[in-house]
């Protein structure tokens, strides 16, 4: 069975109890859920973040990339790291109404969750 693993921005320590991240690039870490077709979770893990400077927050794109994510879940990031998703094929949804990775996954899992437009962009910093 096919299966599809979504990022989510996350606090220490990480998992779906964890509070989400505010901004993609600054958070502690990401809490990476595998999700079967049918909608179950299959795994629950934590990634850290790489280590980056304010406007070089492609290192983090590329460390999803190359840990297989297909959606993130994000309350805020920048232009450029949203176009990074874009170009790799990482789709991003909108999560900023969620306290908590469990709530976010749950909008997803309902499609409650809107696209990551470039309305919900900032300019860096982790600030809107």
């Amino acid at each position: 069975m096919k299966s599809l693993v979504v990022a989510i921005p996350s606090s220490n320590p990480g998992g779906l109890d964890s509070a989400l991240g505010a901004h993609f690039g600054h958070c502690d870490l990401y809490t990476l859920v595998e999700i079967t077709e049918d909608g179950r979770v299959q795994e629950v893990r934590v990634l850290p973040n790489v280590p980056h400077q304010q406007g070089g927050c492609m290192a983090p794109v590329n460390h999803l990339a190359q840990n297989g994510v297909h959606v993130l879940i994000a309350g805020g990031m920048g232009m450029r790291p949203l176009m990074g998703f874009n170009q790799l094929g990482i789709d991003v949804l909108y999560g900023g109404g969620a306290q908590t990775v469990k709530e976010a996954l749950d909008g997803f899992l309902r499609g409650d969750l809107r696209q990551f437009t470039t309305d919900f962009t900032c300019g860096g910093g982790g600030g809107k």
